[in-house]
């Protein structure tokens, strides 16, 4: 328990314990797509027709700008949060606040880059004090991201707290019941592996050893789907 607590500590920045005591977590060796298939344009496409209709719901009207989702059109792994807050609105990209940081240092942990994986939200635009994204808010732009989801065809979707969990995996259960326990995305004939999880914002005000654990065995069932889907 003592190397497992160590562990998780390094992986997610404590600087001030030694990385030479436990070895360095192994880089996931992510394959180039076998498709002949070219996600950049249709995401390209969406991404602009839900600019023309931002922010679709009235109740958002606040928000200054779409947020729509970046990374690589042909990613692995797509990590979906809830909803932009007010950092993502004045940039117009997802998790770039402190929990963006933190996010940040868990793909850092699993050997992987901001870069090589996808990151996007349930709401594309920011409700108003950060708060929970509203059913009718939900049902209006969930369908920009199953058209996200469709046209990279990840082969994990992490889901990052309760309301990109519930949507993804159509339940109502509790993130702390759902998290750590495989479920599946569906959509017609697609069906991909979901990982539930702590949402980064929650990990920062709960960052305990408990829950920083928790958070990094998620994240380990995770690379352990990708390599099997790449065998």
């Amino acid at each position: 328990m003592a190397r497992q607590n160590l562990e998780t500590e390094i992986l997610y920045g404590m600087d001030f314990i030694p990385r030479g005591s436990v070895p360095a977590p192994r880089e996931v060796e992510l394959l180039p797509s076998t498709d002949d298939r070219d996600a950049q344009p249709r995401l390209d496409e969406i991404e602009a027709r839900f600019a023309t209709a931002f922010p679709i719901c009235e109740s958002l009207s606040g928000a200054t700008q779409p947020v729509f989702g970046e990374g690589n059109p042909e990613a692995d792994i797509v990590f979906v949060g809830e909803a932009p807050g007010a950092d993502e609105d004045r940039l117009g990209r997802p998790f770039v606040g402190a929990a963006g940081t933190k996010l940040d240092d868990i793909i850092k942990a699993m050997g992987l880059s901001r870069e090589g994986v996808y990151i996007a939200n349930v709401l594309k635009a920011r409700p108003p004090g950060n708060r929970n994204p509203l059913p009718d808010e939900v049902d209006a732009h969930a369908p920009y991201l199953v058209e996200q989801l469709l046209a990279i065809r990840p082969k994990v979707i992490v889901a990052l707290g309760r309301p990109a969990a519930h949507f993804l995996l159509g339940t109502h259960e509790a993130i702390s019941r759902l998290r750590g326990v495989w479920g599946v995305w569906r959509h017609g004939e697609v069906a991909i592996p979901v990982m539930p999880t702590f949402h980064p914002a929650y990990l920062l005000r709960q960052y305990t050893i408990e829950v920083r654990t928790q958070v990094w065995n998620d994240m380990k069932q995770v690379l352990s789907k990708l390599e099997e889907s790449l065998r």
